[in-house]
């Protein structure tokens, strides 16, 4: 064992502190001598150990011990056979007993497989990573934090072919910490395989321009396939090709048939290809040419009218039924505007709303609702993302009298609709009751076996109770409607409102039965409607579609859960029966801006609408006489947004419809949706990363274009819903960063736009009085408040056919160089523990240790000079067994042995003596007043022993002759005592009573030690 110090010259304060230890030890003192140099001992001895601590003490031994991390390669591109294992285990058997060893693997990720151990056995290989990239980097950063104070080092075991991170950086480091790699080359033969590198075409088309793609493929091998040709997941063409091992170039044909943004998909089908991974290649390009409406229609042939008004235009229109709807938010970017006429909302489900939703609000793409009996409020709108995106509201915000409601709703909680069924229909019946007002009447009951009443019909006076009851619904148990419907029957006849009804909801068959005509018929007197819902395939359809028929209700049949809300919903508002006004009128023009020119010549009447109440930011072109909004437009994030609240077919707007000006204006109201993009004066670039797809986009900044600080990107598309905006952050002028989370390949929208200009769906921006977004007031330009693109994110790496496969090797071999390393063979596992392990030190940090020495030390010194503690009984206590050994070894020598009487007598005159010590003092021998104090070498000697004997030279005489032995150094307290006794004074300074016992001979009363004491320490 050795010793070191990190600051070896603070070791000079030893010499100031030896002439402390000597002064201290001669020096004068206050008390006894004993306890003085007791005192300064310890005192020396803490700061000793004090200095030793500021100069940095560390002990240690002089170890040699291997310590090495085995790091695996799991990626895809090298093999993940038991070969490591079986490699790792033959190495293991040439360490000695004490090294130790540990184990990672690694992908993307690196994950330990052991930690550091001597004698723990090997295991499996079988901790979850990221095969998909090689990070080397982040492998060689966790094998340095596992390794301890041994001979360090790390066996890296890859092919080298890292796509994320720098080994080579991370080597710079291990050097400079003395950790060497060895490295071991698992480079595997090469695979039959073929692959797309990449696929180009123009980035910029003309409306029916002929154009070529591009496919540059690379194989190992020679065959006969087949290359096709996708263009928004439409196969556009195949062809046949031969591939050649190598690179090799196929080129494809295409038109430009439709404007706007589309997606191309290529896809390599080669017999014997054993990697599929790296297969599919993805490109983007603009069509420029005219705009494209999709216009979505609720009833089949009722889009004549836009279709003819907007090819008048110039606008091209394809039109789709609302079942037909994509749910890709990259299918809409061929479109310039959504137009729905007349869609139910639960024709659409929840994911449908939400991509069109985030195709408005992030993309730009434009959107416009025209009325009818399934639109708006009428189809269930309200609070879904549609309405979010809309200008107005689903809700009339008390704008007009409603009557009254009374509503039940007769809901299935058994088994079968546990999960998402329970959860939506829960939903349902909490957004129908937020549609209800405080004078509306409501109850809910639930049934499985029986009836269930979650809520009692009663006011809505507390709606937030109402909707905590309805979210505590449970499911479980079986299905039974009649019991149910009976309850609600009878129940609602008692509900004094102006409209009642009953919506039933189930998704089985019923175990009971009834006689449904007998429970019904009776409800038309009472002006009640019942409406039913079917859920999933195993609802029974013919009873709940004879329910509806019955009841004077309306019958569904729901396929997709999603859309439950907005048949809810819609019951309430079609039991309300004031959302269609439907009485003539002619529109008054409000706050038309620049659409005012389509107006100035006068208006054709309107016979119907259904109302709406417009947003607090909207802009409200047209109006009615209510007045309820018309037509109303306003800027929803990075889209647009329009609603007509009258129809487009003729059956409430036959007048408009006919209407000179009706194409005109409809085309315009449209054109108005469009995206508001300008060349994209960005430049985008795409790097993969440990955290995912890091994205690079370069400004060019021209003239006196300010560039914002930030960027805010949103991406979608691919069969994936939308991820949240990922903010930019400029990091070089003109240069903006971000991390996406994105890593499958594949083609995305993505729409850029500077932060703050409403990007987000709660930034609800509207325009300006015009119709125009408002500028800023200083001079400079801004660039485009949205900018819309494509972005392509090829396979990875890890996939890509490398045309120099000694790359990765070479890069093995300089990581060894670089940090001491050495390049390991397949054939000779052993060599990791051939070389003897460098000597190093193992410290032993006694830090903690010695403090806590110097506390101990510093508290018992404290103690002996402050505590009033008799030190010298102590003393002479614990050296009383040596004595008594001494004198029994004297007296065996001498041959002599002490009677059995002395010793006797001996033992109890001691045991006497501590007694009485411990009450305040010993009994004088002489207890007469007159007798004066007696010196110890005076006092009588014990009863029945003679000078000299063990009774008077024991124990009991130890006090007496450690005072003696303390000499002139102040006056003992007995001659104290003689002196005041003489005087005629006791010592407590009150006159002794005759019968008194004369004061203790070692000192006196605990007060007359006390006194003593402080006479002492004053002078």
């Amino acid at each position: 064992m050795g010793v070191q110090f990190d600051h070896p010259w603070l070791l000079l304060l030893l010499i100031p502190l030896a002439a402390f230890a000597v002064f201290a030890w001669r020096g004068p003192a206050r008390i006894p001598m004993f306890r003085h140099r007791l005192a300064a001992s310890l005192r020396t001895i803490a700061l000793l150990l004090l200095v030793l601590l500021l100069a940095g003490v560390q002990l240690y031994t002089v170890q040699r011990q291997h310590e090495v991390v085995y790091a695996v390669d799991r990626s895809s591109s090298a093999s993940a056979g038991d070969a490591d294992r079986d490699w790792i285990d033959g190495s293991l058997a040439a360490k000695a007993a004490d090294d130790a060893y540990a184990m990672l693997s690694f992908g993307r990720d690196a994950s330990a497989e052991r930690t550091m151990s001597a004698d723990a056995p090997l295991g499996g290989l079988e901790a979850a990573i990221d095969a998909d990239y090689t990070n080397v980097q982040r492998a060689l950063q966790l094998a340095s934090g596992m390794l301890g104070a041994g001979d360090p080092r790390i066996v890296l075991i890859s092919d080298g072919d890292e796509n994320i991170g720098s080994m080579l950086e991370s080597g710079r480091l291990l050097k400079n910490r003395g950790i060497a790699v060895d490295v071991l080359d698992k480079r595997t033969e090469t695979e039959r395989d073929a692959a797309i590198d990449s696929l180009s075409l123009p980035g910029k088309l003309y409306l029916g321009e002929a154009f070529t793609v591009e496919a540059r493929l690379r194989s190992t091998f020679s065959g006969t396939g087949e290359i096709r040709l996708y263009e928004d997941n439409v196969e556009i063409g195949a062809q046949t090709v031969r591939v050649e091992r190598g690179d090799n170039a196929v080129l494809l044909q295409g038109l430009a048939k439709k404007p706007g943004l589309h997606r191309y998909r290529a896809e390599l089908g080669l017999p014997g290809d054993e990697q599929s991974a790296n297969n599919a290649a993805f490109a983007f390009t603009r069509v420029a040419g005219s705009p494209s409406v999709l216009v979505v229609e609720g009833k089949p042939d009722t889009s004549s009218n836009i279709e003819k008004a907007l090819n008048a235009g110039l606008i091209d229109t394809t039109v789709i039924p609302a079942s037909l709807l994509p749910s890709e938010i990259a299918d809409y970017a061929q479109y310039d505007s959504i137009l729905f006429n007349n869609v139910s909302g639960d024709a659409l489900g929840q994911s449908k709303m939400d991509a069109i939703e985030t195709a408005v609000r992030s993309y730009g793409i434009g959107f416009m609702m025209s009325g009818g009996d399934q639109s708006f409020g009428l189809g269930g709108y309200f609070d879904t993302p549609i309405e979010r995106a809309l200008p107005v509201s689903m809700e009339l915000e008390g704008k007009r009298e409603v009557p009254e409601l009374g509503l039940i709703l007769v809901i299935d909680r058994s088994g079968s609709m546990s999960g998402s069924k329970i959860e939506l229909a829960k939903e349902a019946a909490m957004r129908t009751v937020e549609l209800m007002r405080a004078k509306d009447t409501v109850g809910v009951v639930a049934f499985d076996d029986s009836p269930w009443w979650v809520v009692e019909p009663r006011k809505l006076t507390d709606k937030e109770e109402v909707l905590q009851l309805i979210q505590s619904i449970p499911s479980g148990g079986g299905t039974n409607i009649f019991p149910a419907m009976a309850s609600a029957t009878e129940t609602i006849k008692g509900i004094d409102a102006q409209r009642k009804h009953i919506i039933l909801l189930t998704d089985g068959q019923s175990a009971g039965g009834g006689s449904y005509e007998e429970l019904l018929a009776g409800l038309g007197e009472e002006q009640v409607t019942v409406s039913s819902v079917a859920v999933g395939s195993d609802a029974d359809r013919g009873l709940l579609q004879r329910v509806a028929d019955l009841g004077k209700g309306r019958f569904y049949d729901v396929q997709d859960e999603t859309t439950l809300p907005a048949i809810f919903s819609r019951e309430a508002v079609l039991l309300a029966r004031t959302y269609v006004v439907d009485k003539p009128f002619t529109p008054r023009v409000a706050d038309a801006g620049d659409w005012a020119p389509l107006f100035a010549e006068g208006l054709p009447t309107i016979n119907g609408y259904v109302a709406t109440s417009a947003k607090p930011s909207a802009q409200t072109a047209l109006v009615s006489p209510e007045p309820d909004p018309l037509l109303v437009r306003w800027q929803y994030g990075s889209g647009r947004s329009v609603a007509w609240t009258s129809d487009l077919t003729g059956e409430w707007s036959g007048p408009w419809i006919g209407w000179d000006g009706f194409a005109n204006v409809l085309t315009q109201t449209v054109k108005w949706t469009f995206p508001q993009f300008a060349a994209s004066p960005y430049r985008i670039e795409t790097a993969m990363a440990e955290g995912g797809t890091q994205l690079s986009v370069t400004a060019e900044s021209q003239g006196d274009v300010v560039l914002p600080d930030e960027l805010v990107a949103s991406i979608g598309g691919d069969g994936s819903a939308a991820t949240d905006p990922v903010t930019l952050v400029q990091t070089a002028p003109g240069r903006y960063t971000g991390m996406l989370p994105l890593g499958e390949p594949g083609a995305y929208l993505l729409n850029l736009s500077p932060a703050g200009a409403g990007s987000g769906a709660d930034s609800e921006n509207a325009a300006g009085s015009n119709g125009e977004e408002t500028a800023g007031s200083g001079e400079t330009a801004a660039l485009p408040a949205s900018t819309g693109t494509g972005l392509v994110i090829p396979y990875s790496p890890e996939y890509r056919i490398s045309s120099a496969e000694a790359q990765g090797s070479a890069r093995l071999a300089e990581l060894a160089q670089l940090t001491g390393g050495r390049v390991l063979s397949w054939d000779d596992p052993a060599a990791v523990y051939a070389q003897p392990a460098a000597p190093h030190k193992q410290m032993r940090d006694w830090t903690s240790l010695l403090l806590a020495a110097v506390l101990a030390l510093w508290i018992a010194d404290i103690a002996i000079r402050r505590l009033a503690v008799p030190w010298e009984r102590i003393a002479a206590m614990l050296a009383a067994p040596f004595a008594a050994a001494g004198r029994r070894g004297t007296g065996a020598a001498s041959g002599e042995a002490a009677p059995a009487e002395d010793g006797a007598l001996a033992r109890l005159s001691a045991a006497k003596r501590r007694s009485t010590a411990v009450r305040g003092g010993e009994k004088r021998a002489d207890e007469s007043p007159a007798a004066p104090a007696q010196r110890p070498a005076e006092a009588p000697r014990a009863a029945g022993g003679e000078p000299g004997s063990a009774a008077e030279g024991g124990l009991a005489s130890a006090v007496d002759r450690v005072r003696a032995e303390r000499g002139t150094g102040r006056a003992q307290p007995a001659e104290r005592s003689a002196g005041e006794a003489s005087r005629g004074d006791p010592p407590s300074g009150r006159a002794k009573p005759p019968d008194e016992p004369a004061p203790p001979d070692d000192g006196g009363s605990a007060m007359d030690r006390l006194l003593a004491a402080k006479k002492r320490s004053g002078r």
